[in-house]
């Protein structure tokens, strides 16, 4: 109604342009549902086809909504014409198909190596440099598979980290489906050790069964746990909690920062939390931590929807500090819903602890 009028191509055009549109909107909710077909042929085909078409209809949404603020501009100045009218109106769709294919790009690229330097206040000597590699939010599902996840493997592995941390959101359906899409976990290795926490899409896809598998790969899950590393002399824990949301799936589940940390020996130096969601930070602060690594924002993904996140998360993306606390939030390694990253690029990240 906004946009076919004023492109002026006639009936057939404008019959053409509504079929396509109605097909968006059918995609869109059945490639999202695509994961309960029996036929899995066809359910990469409408996930991918209705994932796509939802990157696509959400910018077509952003850029028809900015044309119509624009003309209102232009009519109070008196500058809006026919011609003005008519090309911002083929411009829209050719603005949207140009972000989400640069969008697609982005995301479907292997993600970049991030370094980011923590300063520790009274940092002990034998933690100087101590290197901790993060990725989170990889989502193996409908569209991310077991290539793609290898390849980031490969890249975790080159950056020689003391430990491996997978801060949750790995997968976005079961077992059965993807067991053998996140089987290159398995090769993560680092000296002190890989680590995983759940996130929010673990408990929509069955949590206990991928706690289970998680550890058959050989990770270690850390369920408001801890353990405690030595480098000459020098004691680091590593903890991890539940997702902040863990309990509304099961109430032992329940994510508590200060039960992680509970009987730590007291000569440990440095206190490392891994909880998904940066919503966690205020208690591991209170708990004691120096450094809290999370995800679960990606960022925002895409413009502009990185502008509603700080509605339900403290913090976006990057390095932030909470009382005596650090907060990293990654932008995560792989992608939510549409095969889509624009302004938000995917990360594996290699934080070191540094002197302050």
């Amino acid at each position: 109604m906004r946009l076919l009028p004023d492109m002026a191509m006639g009936p057939l055009f404008n019959a053409a342009g509504v079929l396509v549109l109605l097909l968006l909107t059918v995609l869109v909710p059945v490639g999202l549902m695509s994961a309960s077909l029996r036929r899995h042929r066809w359910s990469s085909v409408v996930s991918w086809a209705g994932l796509l078409s939802m990157g696509f209809f959400s910018s077509l949404l952003v850029t028809t909504l900015v044309r119509d603020l624009l003309l209102i501009v232009l009519r109070i100045a008196g500058w809006m014409t026919p011609e003005v009218v008519h090309l911002s109106a083929l411009g829209a769709p050719l603005v949207a198909l140009g972000v989400t294919t640069l969008g697609f790009v982005n995301a479907r690229r292997l993600a970049r190596v991030k370094r980011v330097d923590v300063p520790i206040a009274n940092l002990p000597p034998g933690l100087h440099g101590y290197a901790i590699a993060q990725v989170s939010d990889i989502h193996v599902g409908p569209t991310i598979r077991r290539p793609y996840l290898n390849a980031i493997v490969n890249r975790v592995n080159k950056l020689g980290a003391d430990a491996i941390a997978v801060t949750g959101d790995l997968v976005d359906g079961s077992v059965h489906r993807l067991a053998l899409h996140t089987q290159p976990l398995a090769r993560l290795s680092a000296p002190d050790g890989v680590f995983f926490v759940t996130g929010n899409h673990e408990y929509y896809s069955g949590a206990e069964e991928w706690i289970a598998e998680v550890r058959r790969l050989g990770l270690t899950v850390l369920m408001n746990q801890h353990v405690v590393r030595r480098r000459e002399g020098a004691a680091l824990m590593i903890a991890g909690v539940a997702d902040y949301t863990a309990h509304h799936f099961h109430p032992s589940h329940k994510s508590d920062p200060r039960r992680a940390a509970a009987g730590a020996p007291p000569d440990v130096g440095v206190r490392v939390l891994l909880a998904h969601q940066p919503r966690s930070a205020l208690d591991a602060a209170e708990a004691g931590f120096h450094l809290q690594l999370s995800g679960h924002t990606h960022g925002g993904q895409f413009f502009p929807w990185n502008l509603f996140v700080p509605l339900q998360q403290p913090f976006v993306a990057g390095l932030h500090r909470v009382r005596d606390m650090w907060v990293y939030i990654s932008r995560g390694t792989g992608y939510w819903g549409p095969p889509k990253r624009f302004g938000a690029p995917s990360e594996i990240t290699l934080v070191r602890l540094v002197p302050a």
